[in-house]
């Protein structure tokens, strides 16, 4: 994030996209992942009820802001090697559709912050999501959010980039075999080679997350199998630590 603020040509439309991205996941990795951490190894809450509706709040809204940051990216890699004659967005216009990624995400989430809350019992409490008609809503919503935020806008950016993919690894444009010409071509190669991966990853780690919700949702005696809180933790763990990885595949991926 400091990268892209503090040098002035990397202040690029892609690049404004990947500091909301980065922007998302380091929030997620400040505010969430201790929390989920110290909740789910001891059973017990201990945040009070106000942090109990950020913390079920903030991490729907930061993933709905990390992949439409990424549909964003790939939208824009689309029309830049797609349409490479229409003009690109501003750096202003991009910022604005950064400002609407977190709108959206907000919204999305709101329903958790409305409906959470702390429920006292014996020996511990527990921070949960009181739904006003229960498993029903539970089970809607869960099944809205794996369409919203993730299947969506994955299948949106598996489109752009097989389109993508075709144009950049198929039939080179005959008579161009300028240097220059092989150089850009290998720039967006590894622009996009980049993107796959942070996608794919983002779409492996979360996968699980969805499937399990979606499964004890709609099957609640799974909820009664013994080894389910260690696959609970193992889930909200995998999920959890996809904040952790767009990094690494920036430095291993891109020398700049």
């Amino acid at each position: 994030m400091w990268i892209i603020l503090a040098h002035k040509r990397m202040r690029t439309v892609t690049n404004y996209l990947l500091f909301n991205l980065a922007l998302s996941d380091a929030s997620m990795a400040s505010f969430n992942t201790l929390v989920n951490l110290v909740s789910g190894l001891h059973g017990d809450w201990y945040f009070g009820e106000g942090y109990c509706k950020f913390h079920n709040f903030f991490p729907v809204a930061a993933v709905f802001a990390s992949i439409y940051s990424m549909a964003a990216i790939a939208m824009d890699r689309y029309m830049a090697i797609i349409h490479p004659l229409k003009p690109r967005l501003s750096a202003s216009v991009t910022k604005g559709v950064c400002a609407c990624v977190w709108v959206m995400a907000v919204t999305l989430a709101l329903p958790l912050c409305v409906f959470s809350t702390v429920r006292v019992m014996p020996h511990k409490s527990a921070c949960h999501i009181a739904w006003p008609r229960g498993h029903a809503d539970m089970v809607m919503y869960h099944i809205l959010l794996g369409l919203l935020v993730y299947l969506v806008p994955l299948s949106i950016m598996g489109v752009a980039y097989s389109r993508v993919a075709l144009i950049l690894w198929g039939a080179e444009i005959p008579g161009d075999s300028s240097e220059n010409y092989h150089q850009q071509l290998l720039a967006k190669r590894k622009v996009v080679k980049m993107m796959v991966v942070v996608v794919v990853t983002f779409a492996l780690c979360w996968l699980p997350y969805h499937l399990y919700f979606l499964l004890t949702g709609l099957s609640p005696r799974l909820t009664r199998w013994r080894p389910i809180q260690q696959l609970y933790l193992a889930v909200i763990w995998l999920a959890m630590s996809s904040t952790m990885y767009n990094p690494i595949i920036y430095c291993c991926l891109n020398n700049r």
